[in-house]
């Protein structure tokens, strides 16, 4: 190594020290809490310049059960040669159309350490770099080892990488510490709160995908069973399969576990008015206005009910 080139990794290690205040994560995590463990299973994608976003999507889905996942299938759909590499909405969107549901976990090492845990690889972006001059990387947690301080990557050409916590840190912390773990199907990620499980399970809802929304909606009001929104979520998958008795069911669960949220109140007029219960459907949109009278929609419910029950006369 040149002269002036050692300086100047002497300066940019003495900068990365220095410029964060914050502290580390790992320097607070209970080590002793954790066994050792590494998902010796999880397969392996070099990856070439610019291609780890591809590579690193691949590993999980393979392990969540997308046997026709690679990385050249992926590049298509996540590879950005503008940018010469992937953003995680891509990502996301991609884990979605494979069927798959993905999940952001909480910005924690004890979250990372938790999936990892459970079976599941975790997807990091990584900042090699530094915070200026940015230099993003995708890999895949697949282990750790507490009383030695060290996780265990499948990473760029290496298959298994073995960092310290405070490096790995320092580089997933300059990335916002983002991650994700994609499950198989029927099983659920460990460090998701509800709300984040919820929003993850309507993404793919809204994009049709109503079986495999159904079983992650079914699955989160068993982990969650005072969490209304669940239920909400199963009653709008039954009523766009016209499955209006259901949908009553799962509405009205919803009003007795969140009776101040207008929503389940509408919907559950809106499912009551298609089995032509208008008495019923009016007496629910009366309660939706009643807690939301300034909404645009809540607070129309009993004309918006009228009208359509006038019209279902009509016909």
């Amino acid at each position: 190594m040149l002269a002036h080139q050692r300086f100047l990794f002497l300066f940019l290690t003495v900068y990365l020290v220095g410029c964060s205040a914050a502290p580390f994560q790992y320097k607070s995590l209970d080590t002793d809490a954790w066994t050792a463990v590494e998902l010796s299973e999880t397969p392996f994608y070099p990856q070439e310049d610019y291609q780890c976003g591809p590579a690193a999507l691949a590993t999980v889905l393979q392990v969540a059960g997308v046997a026709d996942a690679t990385p050249e299938s992926l590049v298509s759909q996540v590879y950005l040669p503008d940018r010469e590499g992937s953003l995680q909405a891509e990502l996301l969107a991609a884990t979605r159309r494979a069927d798959r549901i993905p999940f952001v976990i909480p910005r924690r090492m004890d979250a990372l350490f938790a999936e990892v845990a459970a079976g599941y690889p975790v997807l990091v972006l990584q900042n090699l770099g530094l915070e200026r001059w940015p230099i993003w990387h995708y890999a895949v947690v697949i282990g750790f080892e507490p009383g030695k301080q060290q996780l265990i990557l499948r990473s760029g050409t290496t298959e298994r990488e073995v960092v310290s916590l405070r490096a790995f840190e320092r580089s997933w912390r300059l990335g916002n510490y983002w991650a994700m773990v994609v499950p198989p199907i029927g099983f659920m990620p460990e460090s998701v709160p509800s709300l984040h499980y919820f929003e993850a399970v309507a993404a793919v809802e809204q994009q049709g995908r109503l079986l495999l929304a159904s079983m992650a909606y079914a699955a989160g009001t068993e982990r969650w069973p005072e969490d209304a929104t669940g239920y909400m979520g199963l009653g709008s998958i039954a009523y766009q399969q016209h499955d209006y008795a259901n949908a009553e069911a799962y509405f009205y669960r919803a009003t007795e576990l969140s009776p101040l949220q207008p929503a389940g109140f509408f919907n559950l007029a809106w499912s009551l008015l298609r089995q032509e219960r208008d008495i019923e459907a009016l007496a629910a949109a009366q309660v939706a206005q009643e807690l939301a009278p300034e909404h645009p929609r809540y607070g129309q419910a009993v004309v918006l009910i009228r009208q359509a029950s006038a019209e279902n006369q009509v016909n």
